[in-house]
């Protein structure tokens, strides 16, 4: 074919070689000569909180082996697999920039690409593309994939991800131990101050007003009041019959000052149980407000001390797990760039492309014919 007819060719079909015949060769060139092989190492697993229940199906299983589901703590782990810190302490132990940056990789995958910054937040980007996490809201099942372009380093990353992610819930569960017991240890000191404090306060006021317990104290004298009166009405009794039979008899003014004495002992015994400033009754408001203090405040260090057992007895225990539902696999083939797909999908866009460029410009033609 000579020149002319190639420069006539063109000419005809530029649009087409521009839209639909370039963009497809290029993707031939690129994904089947340059793409390099990414290799996806993929692990699942799930955070276990013995303390809270699920009601999903498969929440319902893990509950039968003293387990359940817990989406929160699950959402923090897969939040740090993406962090910055997670970032860091895998560059420490794989080097990052070494794995994702050797010139073995094509220029348009490797680290830092085509822009040439170096810097660690790029490298935060480009490493959220590289890991990824999906949290099954169902099943509270989280899939961790990690990508590279060797078998062995996808399958190193996403072991490291996982042990880090198991680091996390110990420190969270170590914390956690120390805040309870914290929590409960203050609680106890102010709890035994409280109870120390209105113990001391009942001892001084029993000091003070010389009394043990107002109402154990009333017993008596209530007991000798009934006495007293006992007394009065046999003399009363005596002394009605005297006086009906023989109103000259000499006991008579007998038997009247001893009733008249009994009842200023009377009177003495119920001044001091009911009388107004020195009687046990007055005395009593008092005495049994300092009471209900103490026994309140004893009542609270007793729930203070069970809580601090309680707390302990939970420190010793873990509240989560990281547990491995799907150990990381390590790939025997790369599953990504998917070549015949993409080239046969670049072919198809310059197709749809070129025929509605193609229309547009015959429309635009015959409007201006």
């Amino acid at each position: 074919m000579s020149l002319t007819s190639l420069n006539q060719l063109w000419s005809k079909h530029k649009l087409f070689g521009l839209t639909v015949a370039l963009p497809t060769l290029l993707a031939i060139f690129y994904f089947g000569l340059i793409a390099s092989d990414v290799y996806i190492s993929e692990s699942l697993f799930i955070v276990r909180n013995p303390e809270r229940q699920s009601t999903s199906s498969l929440g319902l299983l893990l509950n039968e082996s003293g387990f359940s589901r817990n989406e929160d703590d699950s959402y923090s782990v897969n939040n740090y697999i993406l962090s910055r810190d997670a970032l860091q302490s895998l560059d420490k132990q794989l080097n990052i920039r070494k794995v994702f940056g050797t010139k073995n990789i094509d220029i348009f995958s490797r680290f830092p690409g085509l822009d040439w910054d170096n810097s660690f937040e790029n490298m935060h980007r480009y490493y959220q593309k590289m890991v990824s996490v999906e949290l099954d809201s169902n099943s509270s099942i989280t899939t961790m994939s990690t990508r590279a372009f060797s078998a062995d380093d996808a399958y190193h990353i996403n072991q490291l991800l996982l042990e880090m992610s198991e680091n996390l819930v110990n420190q969270l569960n170590e914390r956690s131990r120390q805040d309870m017991i914290k929590f409960a240890s203050q609680e106890v000191l102010l709890a035994e101050k409280k109870a120390k404090a209105a113990a001391l306060n009942l001892a001084q006021y029993r000091n003070e007003k010389s009394i043990i317990d107002p109402e154990k104290q009333t017993s008596v004298p209530l007991q000798l009041i009934g006495k007293l009166q006992d007394e009065i009405i046999i003399a009363k009794t005596h002394l009605a019959q005297l006086q009906l039979l023989t109103k000259d008899n000499p006991q008579i003014p007998v038997l009247i000052n001893r009733i008249q004495t009994l009842e200023k002992e009377i009177d003495s015994e119920i001044d001091k149980v009911a009388g107004e400033k020195h009687s046990l009754a007055s005395k009593a408001v008092s005495y049994q407000r300092l009471a209900l203090e103490r026994d309140f405040a004893d009542k609270q260090l007793t729930t203070a001390l069970a809580s601090l057992e309680m707390a302990r007895n939970n420190a010793l225990r873990q509240q989560l797990y990281v547990e491995r539902i799907a150990q990381p696999n390590k790939p025997d083939a790369a599953m990504e760039p998917r070549r015949i797909k993409a080239i046969l999908i670049t072919l198809v866009l310059g197709l749809c492309v070129w025929g509605i460029t193609t229309m547009l410009v015959a429309g635009i033609k015959e409007h201006q014919e």
